[in-house]
């Protein structure tokens, strides 16, 4: 008796489910992406306890008849292609038809669908058709998924909390929405309204609903192309950061899109302008042919593959790196109300305490006042903004310094606060970057060479890699069992760190191994070095040190941030230091 069996529709369809339908966002997903292909103009998702009772999606597409609304229930019926032609020129977020089945066959189904004069209503439970009948003929598709997973057990009791759950609809739903920015798109649980966009066709305006109108003051547009992609959408001053890559949004012809290739190279485009554990808030759309990508990699639809992948990713690195060199970059600090001195507390310490204000200076966004639904545009206002924003490096006049760390500057438009440790780290970085990447011949010959010793396996990478150092302008040989010695060094390393800046540069080689690239070494050993040998908070440096870093920073090329994203310098006003002594128009305001 043959024990090969084939297995009958409805379990396939419980197999199936568990690549398709992951959680209850995987059920949104296919739903709206559905609605999505069917011309919608307005999708609206309601949930009932994050989408574990109930989830609902209404749209106004353009529906089926009773024939395709019960066919469309069957395992890989699809409307979106027809042969294999058609799988290298996909434009549809679906094709599979894998979804409705899957989903049917673990939930209980109630759709109700129009496409003419005559409405139809179908019921499925746990993948079994139960009932078809005449419907109202409202124009589009409604479907109601409830009880989840009912029938299976195992995945029900592996859900998420319903907040998880919950963030992980709202989630996709924002993205979708940020591709889609001509869709009307709304979101409630429970009856509570968590997304409600316009269907202007305005992205900004889409941004705005998700990130809040503080974050959309701090976006600016990009655009760039050649002759396969082009790539347009917002990115955020390096000012705004997220600590989750999940604000990293792509989307490709209009499909939500994960690839990390493309999130490492947006990421570190913002390299030395924010933190590195913090990521920026993007949103681009890729248009390209659609027979250079293929979606057709996961049942999720979600993950892709380019076929000119290193000409898209030096794409979108320089286009980012050129929009955020033209921006301002110097934080604005802003001080919301007058510092009021406790007077009392001073006579009480006969004036020898140290004084401190009651209310702190603190980061605040510039204020830009206007209305998201006026006669302007937002892209006018922002545009607007950024450009009134906009300025170069200011030429500073040196005042004085506090607690040996931070140095006191001035312009005739206010005050500057320079941090002379992230100041110093900025300029050595950009001549150790420059220095590694174009070495020369200049050299330090060390009276006492340096021998370094080593475990067997760093020896054994470090030796692999000898033409590192080499060509950095070291002179290394063996020396040994699993020791080095270096005869001399580069000039731009300083005599009295020698020893300890060559262990560190080692280090870097032996902890890349068979990852090593030289451009990410040049860049981490640049960052290494900048920070150690920097000056450092609490350390007297004479004024004219202090003089000559400033005209040093003013010529980097980035001279607002540290290697690591941390502000060089900080701002205050001629108002703001007005506003603080109570002067120019805040003399009647009245004390504690």
């Amino acid at each position: 008796m043959s024990k090969i069996k084939q297995m009958d529709e409805i379990l396939a369809n419980k197999i199936a489910a568990g690549e398709v339908v992951e959680r209850c966002a995987s059920v949104v997903k296919e739903l709206v992406e559905n609605s999505i292909d069917a011309n919608s103009r307005e999708i609206k998702i309601d949930l009932i306890e994050a989408g574990t009772k109930e989830i609902k999606v209404t749209d106004d597409g353009v529906g089926m008849d009773r024939e395709d609304a019960v066919l469309a229930f069957s395992r890989h019926a699809t409307s979106k292609i027809k042969d294999e032609e058609d799988l290298f020129h996909i434009t549809t977020l679906g094709f599979r038809g894998e979804a409705l089945a899957s989903i049917a066959s673990v939930s209980h189904v109630h759709m109700e669908t129009c496409s003419s004069d005559v409405g139809t209503m179908v019921e499925i439970n746990g993948g079994k058709l139960d009932n078809v009948a005449p419907a109202l003929s409202r124009r589009g598709t409604q479907i109601i998924i409830r009880d989840l997973f009912y029938n299976t057990p195992a995945r029900l009791k592996h859900m998420k909390s319903l907040y998880t759950e919950l963030a992980s609809i709202t989630d996709y739903v924002n993205k979708i929405a940020l591709s889609h920015p001509d869709i009307k798109f709304v979101l409630t649980n429970n009856g509570g309204t968590l997304l409600n966009t316009d269907g202007s066709g305005n992205l900004l305006k889409v941004i705005k609903s998700i990130y809040g109108i503080e974050t959309v003051k701090k976006m600016v547009d990009v655009s760039i192309s050649d002759d396969d992609y082009e790539i347009t959408g917002f990115i955020s001053l390096p000012e705004v950061h997220r600590s989750s890559r999940n604000t990293m949004i792509t989307l490709v012809n209009g499909r939500v899109v994960r690839n990390q290739d493309l999130n490492r190279v947006i990421n570190d485009a913002y390299h030395s302008y924010k933190p590195d554990n913090r990521y920026p808030i993007v949103v681009i759309n890729i248009d390209v042919d659609p027979t250079l990508v293929d979606v057709n990699v996961h049942p999720t639809k979600m993950d892709i593959k380019f076929s000119k992948m290193e000409e898209l990713l030096n794409l979108v690195s320089r286009m980012i790196k050129e929009k955020i060199k033209e921006k301002i970059l110097i934080p604005h600090l802003e001080v919301e109300s007058p510092i009021v001195m406790n007077t009392s507390f001073i006579e009480e310490n006969n004036r020898t305490d140290e004084i401190k204000p009651l209310k702190t200076p603190k980061y605040v966004e510039q204020t830009l006042k206007f209305d998201i639904d006026n006669n302007f545009t937002i892209n006018e206002e922002i545009d607007k903004y950024t450009e009134e924003e906009k300025r170069e490096f200011p030429n500073l006049s040196f005042v004085g310094v506090v607690h040996s760390t931070y140095i006191i500057c001035q312009d005739e438009s206010g005050m500057y606060l320079v941090d002379q440790h992230a100041a110093k780290e900025r300029v050595n970085y950009e001549l150790f970057k420059e220095r590694m990447g174009h070495p020369n011949t200049e050299i330090e010959k060390l009276l006492f060479p340096i021998t370094i010793e080593l475990s067997t396996n760093e020896y054994i990478v470090l030796r692999e890699n000898f033409n590192v150092l080499e060509d950095m302008g070291f002179d290394v040989e063996e020396f040994g069992i699993n020791s080095i010695i270096i005869k001399s060094h580069p000039t731009w390393i300083p005599k009295d760190q020698a020893e300890e800046s060559i262990k560190r540069i080692i280090e870097l080689i032996v902890t890349l191994e068979d990852k090593f690239d030289i451009e990410k070494f040049n860049e981490s050993a640049a960052t290494m070095l900048a920070c150690k040998l920097a000056i450092k908070a609490n350390q007297y440096v004479s004024e004219e040190e202090l003089v000559e870093l400033l005209h040093d920073l003013k010529k980097c090329k980035n001279p607002f941030n540290c290697p690591h994203g941390r502000p060089t310098i900080v701002f205050y006003s001629n108002y703001d230091l007005e506003k603080m002594f109570k002067r120019s128009g805040f003399e009647n305001f009245k004390t504690n």
